[in-house]
């Protein structure tokens, strides 16, 4: 079931970058021909923006039913679950309600992370690289977030996560570790949950430095994706810069960042969770 809920949560997600992408479409705007070039489509598209939208929301409502119907069949009953460092939220598949909760906060996670991890490509983007195909991508998704300056786009995982983590989980009282909770309590509990989306750059980092690693050492030629992967992983790895981690040819300075990142995405992970229940147990 988690295979399915994550293969169906990677449709929507599809289905959203394809809706933001395209207003970038050559084919869509209403410019001249000269400007598209002589390639045009062999039928006019009936096809609309909104659809994608519907189709997003279909997917959400449909399988929240095929959950709740499966779900309840298994012995025990299935337990739809959401990690959100450092807590994980549980829906029992035996209400059709929590599926439809569940429905919509997994894929606000899958949501999350996706621009998470565009977030954290806009930080490493360098001058040499703002016109790669991918970092293309980037800005077409976030849209003026891309122009934002750096600091505000580091604090902004951990304030939009608190804050729409305060607002979304307000109505569900059984979300929270306490049935009872005071303001003060649920500000803290937003405030810890928005620092803990910082760990969801971990895998980004941790594959970009992994691409370097294997670059360095296999050749795969002059595409465009091998440059960008060694421009951002050259920021990543700016604060080893000044360490002696070259030895003959070879380049241990890929190694050290992954090591580093797991080590400290550890350490965040303990640190999180230690406070959490200082807070609430």
């Amino acid at each position: 079931m988690r295979l399915v809920d994550f293969i169906l949560n990677l449709a929507g997600l599809l289905l959203w970058v394809k809706w933001r992408s395209l207003p970038f479409d050559p084919f869509q705007r209403r410019t001249p021909a000269t400007l598209v070039g002589t390639l045009r489509r062999a039928a006019p598209s009936h096809f609309r923006r909104w659809h994608l939208l519907a189709g997003i929301a279909a997917l959400l409502l449909l399988r929240a039913l095929f959950y709740w119907q499966i779900g309840s069949a298994f012995t025990p009953v299935w337990v739809g679950k959401v990690n959100l460092e450092p807590t994980v939220l549980t829906f029992v598949s035996n209400s059709l309600g929590r599926m439809l909760v569940f429905s919509l906060f997994s894929f606000a996670q899958a949501f999350g992370i996706l621009y998470l991890w565009l977030l954290l490509l806009s930080l490493l983007t360098g001058p040499a690289a703002m016109e790669h195909p991918l970092q293309r991508m980037v800005r077409q998704q976030l849209g003026r977030i891309a122009a934002w300056p750096r600091w505000s786009k580091l604090l902004l995982p951990w304030a939009a996560t608190a804050l729409a983590w305060g607002v979304v989980s307000w109505p569900f009282g059984w979300l929270h570790p306490q049935t009872a909770m005071s303001a003060t309590h649920r500000l803290a509990e937003s405030l810890i949950i928005g620092l803990g989306s910082y760990l969801a750059w971990k895998p980004l980092a941790a594959g970009l430095l992994g691409l370097r690693l294997l670059n360095t050492y296999v050749y795969f030629g002059r595409h465009s994706f091998w440059n960008e992967v060694q421009l951002t992983s050259q920021i990543l790895l700016a604060p080893l810069r000044r360490l002696p981690l070259r030895v003959g040819r070879a380049d241990l300075a890929p190694a050290a960042g992954i090591l580093l990142v797991w080590v400290a995405a550890d350490l965040a992970e303990r640190g999180l969770a230690h406070l959490y229940a200082r807070v609430f147990f």
